[in-house]
């Protein structure tokens, strides 16, 4: 029930090492795998589970990796780019945790959400995070115009993703639609060597040169 994931080594804190044994891998799988030894426990089918969530899965079929939980192995959820149930799937399996009273520890990992809000120098007392904007550009262009007038109404920080080839047709109708005054932050490739985050107003947003957003994972964040 184990699989070995490339790459997993770099995502394993400390607390996870100090929590989970080797041979709690092998009483679960029966196949020992020496490259986790001493460093992972019983999570079940990780890279197929994490398949299954993004595929909208129904409660039967995540009640599948209650098994191990059940018998009291540790369990790790991990993303392969973002932070779990966080505008990541994750959500279901954490609430069926909950519905049978297995404990549940979170782990603070980066999350471009929320490490592009404390660097954007907007309100982050009051913020709200709306997931992806509409697709079709007459209705996004209204939703930009309504959240701009709720984070004016409620001095509230708007956030807000892009699947990254919108990129660019979101930021030219931000640009073009919000007021001169309304602050607009960037968040590009965050956590990555080329990392860009900044904070303007449209005013100023308008005099830069134009900026490239295209296929680059993008955080945006306003407020009027």
């Amino acid at each position: 029930m184990i699989k070995q994931i490339d790459g997993l080594y770099s995502v394993l804190t400390a607390l996870i090492k100090e929590h989970v044994t080797s041979s709690e891998i092998e009483d679960w799988d029966k196949t020992p795998i020496p490259e986790l030894s001493g460093y992972f426990a019983a999570v079940c089918e990780l890279r197929g589970f994490l398949d299954d969530i993004i595929n909208n899965p129904s409660e039967e079929e995540i009640k599948k990796f209650l098994p191990p939980l059940l018998k009291g192995f540790h369990v790790g959820l991990l993303s392969d780019s973002g932070c779990p149930a966080v505008a990541d799937p994750g959500a279901k399996m954490v609430a069926l945790a909950h519905q049978n009273n297995i404990r549940v520890i979170p782990m603070t990992g980066p999350s471009s959400i929320y490490l592009a809000l404390m660097a954007s120098g907007l309100n982050g007392q009051q913020f709200k995070f709306h997931g992806y904007l509409p697709s079709d550009k007459s209705e996004r262009i209204k939703k930009i115009i309504s959240i701009e007038n709720e984070s004016k109404k409620n001095n509230e920080t708007q956030i807000f993703i892009e699947t990254p080839y919108r990129n660019q047709h979101v930021y030219n109708d931000l640009i073009e639609n919000l007021r001169e005054q309304t602050k607009l932050c960037i968040g590009l490739n965050i956590t990555s060597e080329n990392e860009f985050i900044l904070t303007k107003n449209i005013r100023d947003w308008k005099k830069e040169i134009a900026t490239d957003l295209k296929n680059k994972p993008c955080v945006f964040l306003l407020q009027s």
